[in-house]
């Protein structure tokens, strides 16, 4: 089963292909996602890898958590669930 990570700390830089190529080397990849900022399109600096398998997952923690990539050092952890958040509402009239 497939197992996704958290990843922090990312540089600006850095994009899905380079970060999928350097967690391969702990392991197949199932999924990259680089977080970006909606309206500037630049990364917010943190991302998920969907690892195919717990024991891979693991091996990516263990390879890349306090490690530097792009020159930054990462945060690497299992991914939380994503909380439900409130509605944000857009233009209020009064």
């Amino acid at each position: 089963m497939a197992k996704k990570l958290f990843v922090g700390g990312l540089s600006w830089g850095t994009t899905e292909e380079s970060l999928q190529e350097a967690f391969a080397k702990a392991g197949e990849v199932a999924s990259v996602a680089v977080i970006k900022d909606r309206m500037s399109g630049k990364s917010k600096g943190f991302g998920f890898v969907e690892m195919t398998n717990d024991d891979e997952a693991q091996a990516a923690v263990d390879m890349w958590n306090g490690a530097e990539l792009d020159g930054r050092k990462l945060t690497v952890n299992e991914a939380r669930p994503r909380e439900e958040r409130p509605q944000r509402g857009g233009f209020r009239s009064f």
